[in-house]
């Protein structure tokens, strides 16, 4: 049974089968410095922004018109070994300038790809040289960073994947992009990235969910095989709500970072915008049957990622160890921590009264008059002074308090966290973590590449919208 189309609608339900497929039915449940720019242009690879089509809808529906990194969706899939230096030249061939952040890779401060405060836009018909270590292994993704709401919603994101010293004991290790888009009825990116709406209320939601740019990815494996799954969510602002049938599940990294002891999955799993997980799943079911990695939608689960089961069952494995630890992923002492709130306000339903912009109080109508409706710490948009400075290894606590109508997904530049558990026990180690309404999330961080390094929400309108902040390594 096939979802009805709503293309043009805006509206959250994506045009996806519901769970009931076929015969399957499934029931609703420091780092090392940057070098120079390269004298010879032919010593770099070269990855490439520009224009071009794509079929995300149906057949029956033209290829949609994206702006890709290689030519396809998601863009080119990077991959390097723990350790080893990325170098790519950025050819910008769009009629935007743009640039490339390089997301959970913590690396030198001017190969961060932030405009206007690690390098300068990139032109059209510019090119920009990255060149830059890889130390931690695991899944990471690069997307622009400059009008970003438009930009990496017209499809300027990839996977970069740093592979371990020695591979794991997996059968197969998929990489699986997951994002929404905002299609109209004839499949092509509806315009409106300034829409207030939007930028006041969740965010930029899509009507298409695709799994590596296809609304039906079907993947092969065999009973019993032991797959490794990365997931990444690219999507503008859309937290999938994941789950798993006819697998046995366990979760091995968090924002690419290792799992002291893989967490078997219990029940649904959250991905908020740019968080990544990556799973260990054994395929449970027999020949003939399918498994299925799901998104779960207002109590119905929709299709994402389909594995049909054929072949020859392979052999029962034990529990999965861990993965290799990142280096400098231990927690440190909460109890040497120094304390920083940022508290985050505004959106609708509770609007700013005022807030200060470019160091001048400003009052809540005037600011929605420029397309500000969320402010941290009383700032709507990045402010002159930091949020806090630090030396290298000083261990910073932020405390997220989220006095907002809707959830944010805070993301540190340059640096991971560790999350704590409301009794102060760290717990995940993220680039990344989901704040809820209403709600408070505290994050224990060790600061260690000088820089200035920016902290926002990766609702990525939210963070055009005012949500933006940085923090200084001195």
């Amino acid at each position: 049974m096939r979802g009805k189309s709503r293309f043009g609608s805006g509206r959250v339900a994506a045009y996806h089968r519901p769970m009931i497929r076929r015969r399957t039915f499934l029931a609703t449940t420091a780092a090392a410095l940057a070098l120079p720019r390269f004298a010879h242009a032919s010593a770099l690879p070269v990855l490439r922004a520009a224009p071009a089509s794509f079929r995300l809808a149906p057949d029956a529906y033209p290829e949609t018109q994206v702006w890709s990194f290689g030519g396809s969706i998601p863009g080119e899939t990077l991959t390097v070994p723990q350790g080893a230096r990325l170098s790519r030249r950025f050819e910008n061939a769009l009629p935007q300038p743009s640039t490339i952040h390089w997301h959970g890779i913590r690396l030198p401060n001017a190969m961060d790809g932030v405009p206007g405060v690690t390098q300068p836009p990139v032109e059209p018909g510019g090119t920009f040289d990255y060149d830059f270590v890889c130390p931690d292994a695991g899944t990471f993704w690069y997307h622009s960073h400059l009008k970003a709401t438009e930009q990496v919603e017209r499809g300027l994101a990839g996977p970069l994947i740093v592979t371990e010293a020695e591979a794991p004991d997996v059968d197969a290790d998929h990489v699986i992009v997951l994002d929404d888009w905002r299609l109209d009825d004839k499949a092509q990116i509806m315009g409106g990235f300034d829409n207030g709406h939007d930028l006041s209320h969740a965010g930029r939601i899509g009507n298409v969910v695709t799994a590596n740019g296809r609304m039906e990815l079907e993947l092969a494996a065999a009973p019993g095989q032991r797959l490794r799954l990365r997931l990444i969510n690219a999507a503008n602002a859309r937290v999938f709500t994941l789950a798993l049938h006819k697998m046995t599940g366990w979760v091995m990294a968090t924002d690419g970072m290792p799992l002291a002891a893989p967490r078997p999955v219990d029940g649904p799993l959250s991905l908020a915008p740019a968080q990544r997980l990556d799973l260990f799943v054994d395929m449970d079911g027999t020949e003939g049957e399918e498994a299925v990695l799901s998104e779960l939608i207002q109590g119905e689960a929709y299709a994402q990622v389909v594995f049909p089961l054929t072949g020859t069952p392979a052999a029962t494995r034990p529990e999965p160890a861990p993965l290799p630890p990142n280096p400098h992923s231990a927690p440190a002492d909460p109890g040497a921590a120094r304390s920083v709130e940022l508290r985050m306000e505004g959106g609708a339903m509770r609007w700013l009264a005022s807030a200060r912009h470019e160091g001048v109080d400003t009052d809540g109508r005037e600011l929605a008059g420029m397309g500000l409706f969320w402010a941290l710490n009383g700032n709507a948009g990045r402010p002159e002074t930091p949020l806090f400075e630090a030396a290298p290894g000083e261990v910073i606590r932020i405390d997220f308090v989220n006095d907002t109508g809707f959830d944010h997904a805070m993301h540190l530049h340059g640096h991971h966290f560790h999350e704590l558990a409301p009794d102060g026990t760290p717990g995940d180690f993220r680039d990344t973590t989901l704040v809820h309404r209403g709600g408070t999330q505290s994050v224990l961080m060790t600061a260690r590449t000088p820089g200035d390094w920016l902290l926002h929400c990766h609702m990525l309108g939210h963070h055009q919208a005012g949500m933006g902040t940085w923090f200084r390594v001195t």
